[in-house]
């Protein structure tokens, strides 16, 4: 096989039922796909998963980029669960499967007849995964979520942003694929479990509950059991209140995003003493002003004063080469285009080309390494694709039964 990556077999023989849409859920089964389990997105047979179309030039003959990033090597069958064959034939898959999947929203998946107390009946070792906005008990159980609910509900948009300033929604969709990974690694434990038990779980994850856990050093740094106070939002500085110098320095040729994020350690004073040489200022090493952390602090606007001199002088890619040679932790603020197009990704695995139907494009695939390659990354399923492997593979269907459940529009085309 050519290009750094290969096939994963980890979850081979583990089959997912997947009702899933946006991208919460499907963030949680691709990451199964990834690993080799064999992901079957159930759709409507008319529209599929409604990501198909977010932000689709051509609704009708491409699907959006939305949906092919987040439903990588999986399969799609067809199913129209407003019929009675329709319901019974997800449960007859559902007998033959390791682990079901929804977040549909609340109510729906019970209104179906696919409920958990129906599933585990049919099948006591089905590992039943839901992610809905709110847990139940919520006061707000019933309501709608998309990821930005959840990071305003959840406390991000709290303690984002700059101090005294209104609150901002990281760009980041922690509330729906930071929701989707802390499912799969559950999914995982349950699968691990059931090796040696035989039985299912029940796992359920709101997007507010997720969303908190994401933000629990914010939760700890400040106390809140003893100063009752909330976490203030703190711009670029670290929740772990680190001294100065932590921020973000202007770069040449001062672009949108020609910055360089640099950052000295309280746990490691040799990181100051180490950027004074490399920024030329050893004179300033020893300096009763910054010779402790709460000193440093006091004279932050100098410390910025004298490292903005320096960075303003280089590109944000040299600042973070040679800060970081010097033994400082800095990072330049990549854009989303350079990340894309830095070669290194895709030399590595991490950014790969899909051959998809609709035309090929470069995308992130799953980024751990297995024995130095990551998984291979497939293409999304057009709608209906495997509609036929699918139900003659798990469920022993003839292609005659097959044309009649076509016929009778129980499946799609």
């Amino acid at each position: 096989m050519s290009g750094n990556f290969a096939p994963l077999s980890c979850l081979n023989g583990v089959r997912v039922v997947d009702l899933t849409q946006f991208e919460a859920g499907p963030t949680c089964t691709e990451a199964l796909a990834w690993l080799g389990a064999e992901v079957v997105k159930i759709e409507n047979p008319k529209s599929g998963d409604p990501g198909r179309r977010i932000a689709s030039t051509d609704a009708k003959a491409h699907d959006s980029f939305y949906f092919k990033i987040l439903n990588a090597n999986k399969k799609s069958a067809t199913v129209d669960l407003k019929t009675e064959r329709g319901v019974e034939l997800v449960k007859e898959l559902v007998k033959k499967a390791d682990v079901f999947a929804e977040n549909l929203a609340p109510g729906t998946i019970e209104r179906l007849g696919l409920g958990y107390d129906v599933l585990k009946e049919i099948n006591p070792g089905i590992i039943y995964c839901q992610v809905k906005g709110f847990g139940e008990g919520s006061p707000y159980e019933k309501s709608l979520a998309f990821d930005m609910i959840a990071q305003a509900a959840g406390g991000t948009m709290s303690v984002t942003g700059e101090p005294g300033r209104p609150p901002v929604k990281p760009g980041c969709t922690i509330g729906d694929t930071g929701t989707g990974m802390l499912m799969a690694i559950s999914v995982l434990g349950a699968l691990y479990e059931k090796k040696s038990t035989g039985k299912g779980r029940r796992l359920q994850l709101a997007m507010q509950d997720s969303v908190m856990h994401y933000i629990r050093t914010s939760f700890a740094v400040m106390n809140q059991q003893g100063n009752k106070q909330a976490a203030p939002r703190m711009g670029a500085q670290s929740t772990s209140g680190a001294p100065a110098p932590c921020g973000i320095y202007p770069c040449k040729p001062f672009g949108y995003n020609d910055y360089v994020y640099i950052f000295c350690s309280r746990a490691n004073p040799e990181h100051w003493d180490r950027l004074l040489k490399v920024i030329g200022r050893e004179e300033l090493i020893g300096d009763p002003r910054f010779a402790t952390n709460e000193e440093r602090n006091k004279n932050e606007a100098f410390i910025n004063e004298i490292i903005t001199e320096w960075t303003k002088n280089h590109t944000k890619e040299e600042a973070m080469q040679i800060i970081g040679a010097a033994g400082v932790p800095a990072g330049a603020v990549h854009d989303t285009l350079e990340l894309q197009n830095d070669p290194s990704f895709e030399a590595r695995g991490i950014m790969q080309v899909m051959k998809h139907p609709d035309g090929d494009f470069k995308c992130e695939t799953w980024p751990v390494r297995f024995d130095g390659k990551p998984p291979e990354l497939k293409p999304s399923p057009k709608l209906g694709q495997h509609t036929d492997e699918v139900f003659a593979s798990w469920l022993n269907l003839s292609s005659g039964e097959i044309a009649a459940l076509r016929e009778a529009r129980v499946i799609g085309n």
